[in-house]
């Protein structure tokens, strides 16, 4: 069993990794190869394209690495599915999207496995909660 050297959270576009900053950087001090992960993660998110996915990356003691792709934030599933650009600075008085009920079901669905609840009901509500703060109204379907 290897020894984990040290863990790296960053959110990288998927399809479009590369050595440039914030990546480059953030990955150099570790000591990774940072090439080989921007193929890796590339290659695996090529699918994704359009998305920014949160990554996990074990380093270990011989520079060797594992990264775990988590499914996007809540927050840029809304605007993906609502098309808008960014929520509102005034979420309770400017609504700047909105969302049917079951839409919001689908996008607690996707991120069940990366909330910190097993029970689909309280993820709606989390996501109903960001929905809401980002000034998007659910409606019912």
């Amino acid at each position: 069993m290897k020894k984990v050297k040290s863990i790296i959270k960053i959110q990288v576009p998927a399809g479009k990794a590369t050595p440039a900053p914030p990546i480059g950087p953030t990955l150099g001090q570790h000591g990774i190869n940072i090439q080989a992960f921007c193929q890796k993660f590339n290659e695996k998110t090529k699918n994704q394209m359009g998305d920014v996915l949160p990554v996990v990356i074990k380093v270990y003691e011989d520079r060797s690495f594992d990264f775990e792709i988590k499914t996007p934030a809540v927050s840029s599933l809304l605007k993906k599915l609502t098309g808008i650009e960014k929520g509102s600075g005034k979420p309770k008085s400017k609504i700047v999207g909105k969302i049917k009920k079951s839409q919001l079901i689908e996008v607690a669905k996707k991120k069940l496995k990366d909330l910190n609840t097993d029970d689909l009901e309280k993820a709606v509500k989390i996501v109903e909660g960001t929905a809401k703060s980002m000034g998007i109204e659910i409606e019912e379907d």
